[in-house]
């Protein structure tokens, strides 16, 4: 009914979101702030669900639990990641919210491109994000692109880089203290 409404000129078309911005304000080894736009065309529900956390104030003192140097710096989980919580279980979990469907597009890792972090199961994405450091080809179509970096990339160049192959951070790792949803 609202379609044929719509057609006849008797309802307005609804106004579309302006794109979501989200400004995170990051702390030690790495400190000032990144501004991400979550690509909402490409990935809505995962869009959807960092705007929501990051409004709720979900990522404020969470870190960056897994970093990579050459790679990706990966931080976003809510239940296990805040600082002076339990650094060991970091990155083994999500939010109070359900996993999501993978919404995987041709949009390729490239420096700046923010994608969701997932286990082994293709539709386990749930919280967490990664930041890439450099161009990652064989991420491509097996991970959901959420976001890209418009500012801030020399501050993501500076966060604390982890050990081993699993880049688990050692010591005290850098974390977001903030986030602004614009």
């Amino acid at each position: 009914m609202r379609k044929l409404l719509l057609a006849l000129g008797l309802v307005a078309a609804p106004v579309m979101a302006s794109a979501t911005e989200i400004e995170l304000t990051i702390a030690g080894e790495a400190n000032g702030t990144v501004v991400i736009d979550l690509l909402e065309e490409l990935a809505p529900d995962h869009a959807a669900r960092i705007a929501e956390l990051s409004a709720a104030g979900a990522y404020d003192d969470v870190v960056f639990h897994r970093v990579i140097d050459g790679f990706m710096a990966q931080t976003g989980d809510v239940e296990h990641g805040k600082l002076g919580g339990n650094m060991r279980r970091a990155g083994t979990g999500g939010s109070d919210k359900p996993d999501l469907k993978a919404e995987f597009s041709d949009t390729p890792f490239e420096r700046g491109i923010v994608g969701m972090a997932r286990s082994q199961n293709p539709h386990s994405a749930n919280s967490q994000f990664f930041i890439m450091f450099k161009d990652g080809p064989f991420l491509n179509g097996q991970y959901t692109v959420v976001g890209k970096v418009t500012s801030g990339m020399d501050v993501v160049d500076q966060i604390k880089r982890g050990t081993g192959p699993n880049g688990a951070v050692i010591g005290q790792p850098d974390r977001i203290t903030s986030v602004t949803v614009r």
